[in-house]
């Protein structure tokens, strides 16, 4: 029972690493649309980024969000890519050996985030 789990959540995270991957091959050609091209820039940052909007160690919601904003901004992303270009950027991830980077950048916006919800709160408390 735990083996087959242990292989589906491994399936899934290879699907996830080369859907990701393949929104990388999309950012970087200029032949996506610019509204597919915000949507995977967004959701790209968010998967690379080091900080997650809410953290990991609340439970439930820290590795909720992970589960759904990830898919739901590949979602997005794949819905306004027309399907031929979804399709080759799918086939380019297939050979992509490289490793993505983390964005410091996506980083760096998730931590003026908390730092402006939490001056908020202050303001709405005070």
């Amino acid at each position: 029972m735990f083996a087959d789990l242990k292989n589906r959540l491994s399936a899934a995270a290879r699907r996830l690493k080369r859907a990701l991957a393949a929104l990388y091959h999309a950012l970087r050609d200029r032949r996506a649309p610019l509204a597919a091209r915000l949507a995977g820039a967004v959701t790209l940052a968010y998967a690379l980024s080091p900080i997650d909007l809410i953290p990991d160690f609340i439970p439930v919601l820290g590795l909720l969000d992970d589960l759904l904003l990830v898919p739901a901004g590949l979602w997005l992303t794949w819905r306004l890519m027309p399907p031929l270009l979804r399709q080759e950027y799918l086939d380019k991830a297939e050979t992509y050996t490289d490793s993505l980077p983390q964005s410091r950048a996506a980083a760096a916006v998730i931590v003026c985030l908390w730092l402006v919800s939490l001056y908020a709160l202050y303001r709405f408390f005070s």
